[in-house]
């Protein structure tokens, strides 16, 4: 149903509308998370220590989840705010990121058990969850230069609450 001033869809009132499963698998993420890990090294440029907070939350109605983080890679003070969602339409995972360097990247997730994978342009990352989803492992990687896929940074976050 469209609302006819605004063009907006308007959802039913008499019925609320209720996440899916596969929205609720999101749900491995919601937590305050402490990151540390470092960069890889790659020719002339050394690897640097990142520590980061994160925090995911579930936004209003449970649909999706919304990821800060706050902290430093090497003496860079760092940032950024994702939208991880579930499109029922297509059946997939995005994220939509955004970085404190005024980047903007748009992935695709996919999930696998307790594993979860950003796939985007020109990066990578492979988050790997403990069995009691207290902590996420996670490997990143980039395209480099001759289109080769090289590490780019590891990581683990442990949850703190």
């Amino acid at each position: 149903m469209e609302d006819k001033v605004t063009g907006v869809a308007v959802g039913r009132v008499d019925r609320p509308v209720e996440p899916g499963p596969e929205h609720r698998l999101l749900g491995i993420f919601i937590g305050k998370w402490i990151n540390e890990g470092q960069t890889i090294a790659s020719g002339d440029i050394p690897a640097v220590k990142i520590l980061t907070s994160d925090v995911y939350e579930w936004m209003p109605g449970r649909f999706f989840v919304l990821h800060t983080a706050y902290g430093r890679i090497g003496i860079a003070d760092v940032g950024g705010t994702e939208i991880l969602s579930y499109d029922a339409s297509s059946k997939t995972y995005r994220s939509l990121f955004f970085d404190s360097q005024g980047n903007i990247n748009t992935d695709v997730l996919s999930v696998s058990g307790n594993t979860w994978t950003w796939q985007g342009k020109t990066h990578r990352a492979t988050a790997e969850f403990s069995s009691d989803g207290k902590t996420q492992t996670v490997h990143h990687e980039r395209s480099g230069d001759d289109g080769n896929w090289v590490p780019a940074m590891d990581v683990v976050l442990t949850k703190v609450e």
